[in-house]
């Protein structure tokens, strides 16, 4: 049986385990807030294309966002240096989401530069991380995979959107990109819920956006530009 002193020695040990783990756990929340803000102003900015009068400036706000993508190399530069070593995992939780959205971006932002889908490493690069968990502070590829759910659903958007300003090929190539990810998909087992009802709301996006494809193809208006 332990002595009472043991169990104040014992006691006051777990006290500063907790101290510590609190300690490391804000200054990751701090660190964390920081990069939410950055994620949040190339969302604003990324979005605004939406805008009909932004329409014609889209490789204009493209290269504004790209221009954020250093200091988000930075803000996790500055993250992993207060994850203990060989604890990702541990304190994962506190920037899944902000990771989540910021591949999100960088697969949109891709979209709009080259009409086709990012890769996982070309992802990661953009945010500076490593692709191999073994190597440390990595791309989760669950949240990199969530990133490009979300980002169909800001297609879709798109598709609608483009049409309003009378961009009547951004639809197809939408279209095209969307059925690529969709075919991804359907090749994975997915046992992740969340993931698994992301991509059920894939289906739902790619039933929209070829409703739209079919809208403008029995309206004689798939083959015109909006310079016609």
């Amino acid at each position: 049986m332990a002595q009472e002193s043991d169990l104040t020695l014992m006691f006051a040990s777990f006290q500063k385990y907790l101290d510590s783990e609190r300690e490391i756990r804000e200054k990751i929340r701090e660190a964390v807030n920081d990069l939410e803000d950055t994620a949040r102003e190339v969302l604003t900015l990324l979005q605004s294309i939406h805008q009909v009068e932004n329409h014609q400036r889209v490789p204009e706000i493209c290269e504004k966002a790209k221009g954020y993508f250093s200091k988000i190399k930075e803000q996790y530069a500055n993250i992993a240096s207060k994850v203990p070593d060989n604890q990702f995992y541990r304190f994962h939780d506190h920037w899944r989401f902000v990771t989540q959205r910021l591949s999100f971006l960088a697969a949109f932002l891709f979209y709009l530069q080259h009409h086709g889908l990012i890769c996982y490493e070309d992802t990661a690069e953009m945010l500076g991380l490593k692709v191999d968990r073994k190597c440390g502070f990595h791309l989760d590829l669950e949240d990199f995979l969530m990133g490009l759910l979300q980002m169909a659903t800001e297609l879709t958007r798109l598709a609608v959107n483009s049409v309003t300003a009378g961009n009547y090929q951004e639809p197809l190539l939408i279209k095209k990109s969307v059925t690529q990810l969709d075919a991804g998909f359907r090749l994975l087992n997915l046992k992740n819920d969340s993931l698994r009802k992301r991509y059920d709301a894939l289906k739902y996006d790619l039933k929209k956006i070829e409703e739209i494809v079919y809208d403008l193809s029995i309206r004689g208006l798939s083959n015109k530009t909006e310079d016609q």
